[in-house]
């Protein structure tokens, strides 16, 4: 059995080539008809990288950390006054560790003042001290967060084998979308393919990049107005009518577009009837303004489609949960506490293909059997 130098030197020099063994594994799921279901549950979530939380710096916590030295330093400032009234050796030897933690307070103060404009100049205005390329994330918890990774994945829906997958040190999956649906489809050979994501994906403009390339998305759309708290009607309420490219509000009235689009990017109508709304009996359940405007983007017949798909497969959320979340579970399991153990992301990269060629080999073993899988390896 190697050693863990031998282990740690094989991935450190073999980067390249783990990770293209990982992805031939998955092209050998594929010649063996395993990627029959062209639907792929797609997910991402944060993993821990080697890079203490102390160690992170951004423009807010570099303020924060200084705000607390700073009450610290006040704090053992008036220990030492209370220590220097007293006339015995005990105070002595006190006032003796006051002021060599008053002198440690002052050298972390003086080291924040010097990390606070490397940080404001830094591209994205964060620096880890230990591993350069991770990032301070938001994690579901609130007022918790890590620095780490974030790991996506696309995981087939019928065997549950992972035939995509990245690592970024972006903390959100906005983007993601387009980029992990046209990779499982390029590994799985299929002209189309359903890639269904939770609401962390909801972005027009890459539902919209999607359209003619293959990828279907189906993802929630976000739902941000705060009229239902209010008592008020929401844009569901509100039926697009594409034929005649009005609205019809629950009080039966047709709301139409208007002339000029008015926001910062001029793609979002404004369909309003300004005759109706004035002395209808529903407005005080719908507006607080002279009129009901609804909004529509210029391109809201992707995310129509989209929407047409998610209601004809109404178990797409819990196929997606069931699907990627899984193998999410199971390969931080492996990894325990810490996560990654390598630095940098083309490392964290290499680490990450070894947990998922580890997994999908564990996979097909549960579907094939040892021999069958040995057989298919060695032609």
């Amino acid at each position: 059995m190697p050693d863990f130098k031998t282990i740690a030197d094989f991935r450190r020099d073999n980067g390249p080539a783990i990770r293209a063994a990982c992805a031939q594994f998955v092209v050998l799921c594929r010649k063996l008809n395993l990627f029959t279901r062209a639907v792929v549950a797609i997910d991402g979530s944060k993993f821990k990288a080697v890079n203490n939380r102390d160690k992170n710096f951004t423009v807010a916590k570099v303020a924060k950390r200084i705000e607390q030295v700073e009450a610290s330093i006040v704090r053992y400032l008036a220990a030492l006054d209370r220590a220097d009234r007293q006339d015995n050796d005990v105070a002595e030897a006190k006032a003796a560790r006051l002021k060599e933690k008053i002198e440690g307070l002052r050298r972390q103060m003086q080291a924040l003042r010097e990390m606070g404009p490397q940080v404001a100049a830094a591209p994205d205005q964060q620096i880890s001290l230990t591993d350069p390329d991770a990032r301070s994330m938001a994690t579901s918890g609130k007022g918790t967060g890590i620095v780490g990774y974030n790991v996506q994945m696309a995981v087939e829906a019928e065997h549950h084998l992972i035939v995509a997958h990245e690592v970024t040190n972006v903390g959100n999956d906005r983007t993601q979308l387009l980029a992990m649906g046209r990779h499982a489809q390029d590994v799985m050979a299929c002209e189309e393919v359903t890639a269904l994501a939770d609401r962390g994906y909801f972005n027009g403009d890459e539902v919209l990049a999607c359209e003619g390339t293959g990828v279907l998305p189906c993802v929630p759309k976000t739902l941000t107005s705060g009229n239902t708290k209010r008592g008020l009607f929401t844009g569901q309420d509100f039926v697009y009518d594409a034929e005649h490219d009005h609205y019809t509000c629950p009080a039966g009235q047709h709301l139409t577009k208007g002339k000029v689009r008015s926001d910062r990017r001029d793609t979002i109508d404004h369909y309003r009837n300004l005759t109706a709304c004035p002395s209808c009996a529903l407005k005080p359940q719908c507006t607080p303004d002279k009129h009901k405007r609804v909004k529509r983007w210029q391109h809201e017949d992707v995310l129509d489609r989209m929407q047409d798909r998610l209601e004809r497969m109404p178990e797409a959320m819990l196929i997606r949960r069931q699907t990627v979340e899984h193998p999410f579970g199971t390969i931080k399991a492996w990894m325990g506490s810490t996560h990654f153990l390598m630095k940098t992301l083309e490392k964290v990269k290499t680490e990450m293909s070894l947990h998922v060629l580890a997994y999908n080999l564990k996979r097909m073993i549960s579907i094939l059997g040892v021999g069958p899988l040995l057989k298919a390896l060695a032609v």
